[in-house]
């Protein structure tokens, strides 16, 4: 009689066990389901907001500027010590005054890259001016390029601009997100003009491709590194790690070797300039690390110009130095500042 209520008990529970297995699967779907349906309504609802007048569109701005920063205080802390850190020199009101243009400039980049998601070819050469008739030259001679950005301006401006104007073939480096719809949207907005959108774990695989025209590779490097790799440096008053995966790129295909700063137009929301700058010709020719010390100084120097166009809101030194670092973190020579 016992084995029998033993049984009985053992099949009861492997009954209540599967019951809450379907239960749980039950509700993981459900919750799936909920978040593709909530991503699909928000994009959509992006898709709408694209098609609304620069005008209305910059008034949805100043209300995020409000909600997003006075509201919610989003990384207020870390926009404030990484200014302090960055301007030693600089009074509170300056340093107010900076963190106040930044919000707006940072509010103006979310609505104008939601705009860039339908705006026309037209409207995407009006909102970018600047000289690149360097490119034309390159493009005559069949030069590669890696094309250097920072998060200044608008990058995603900065990448359709690429794609529309360029000659070469445009080549994009970007991370993957780890939201697939998110993912999806920034894909079909970078690609609307032609450019290959390229992990940067892919890069040196597509760059082996044949290919019947000259290529530009299109690259932010100004974010946080990986500190046991990175070079180390100064910048902005702070000790930087930087990638060094642009010089490999850089030598192991002898590309020609750019940077672009992106400033705002005084008095013109949406309105940016750009000016390109030769770092070298012969990347192979050149010691380690010495470019990515030149665009650090260019790169400095522009953040000094227009402050407070740039990511201030991203933990760019969340990593410290290391105590010991290999040759290959450090600069063996000193270039003079620019």
């Amino acid at each position: 009689m016992k084995l029998v209520r033993n049984s009985e008990f053992n099949n009861s529970e492997n009954n209540c066990q599967h019951f809450i297995y379907i239960l749980y699967i039950r509700i993981i779907a459900k919750i799936v389901f909920m978040k593709h349906t909530i991503s699909q309504f928000l994009f959509s609802l992006l898709n709408q907001v694209s098609h609304l007048s620069w005008k209305n569109a910059f008034r949805l701005s100043d209300f995020l500027c409000w909600s997003v920063f006075g509201v919610i205080g989003y990384r207020k802390k870390v926009i404030r010590e990484n200014l302090r850190n960055s301007f030693p020199e600089k009074t509170d009101a300056e340093l107010n005054c900076i963190e106040k243009n930044f919000c707006i400039h940072f509010t103006d980049l979310i609505v104008e890259t939601i705009k860039f998601r339908s705006a026309s070819p037209e409207c995407v050469r009006e909102r970018l001016q600047g000289d690149i008739s360097i490119m034309d030259k390159f493009y005559h001679d069949k030069t590669n390029i890696i094309f250097l950005m920072g998060h200044r301006g608008n990058w995603e401006l900065a990448n359709l601009f690429s794609s529309l104007c360029f000659k070469h073939e445009c080549i994009v480096v970007y991370r993957p997100l780890q939201n697939p719809a998110s993912d999806q949207w920034f894909l079909d907005l970078r690609t609307r003009f032609g450019a290959v959108l390229v992990p940067m774990d892919n890069i040196f695989k597509e760059l082996q491709k044949p290919r019947d025209k000259p290529y530009v590779v299109v690259l932010a490097n100004d974010q946080s590194p990986n500190p046991k790799t990175a070079f180390w440096t100064k910048f902005l008053c702070q000790d930087t790690g930087v990638f060094r995966g642009v010089e490999t790129i850089a030598r192991r295909y002898n590309l020609t070797v750019l940077y672009a700063d992106f400033s705002k137009v005084a008095n013109q929301r949406g309105y940016y300039e750009v000016a390109i700058s030769v770092i070298t010709e012969n990347p192979r020719e050149v010691q380690n690390n010495v470019i990515l010390e030149k665009q650090l100084q260019i790169l400095e120097k522009d953040i000094e110009q227009q402050p407070h166009n740039w990511l201030w809101s991203h933990r760019r030194w969340k990593h410290k130095r290391p105590q010991n670092l290999k040759p290959e973190q450090t600069l063996a020579l000193r270039l003079p500042d620019l």
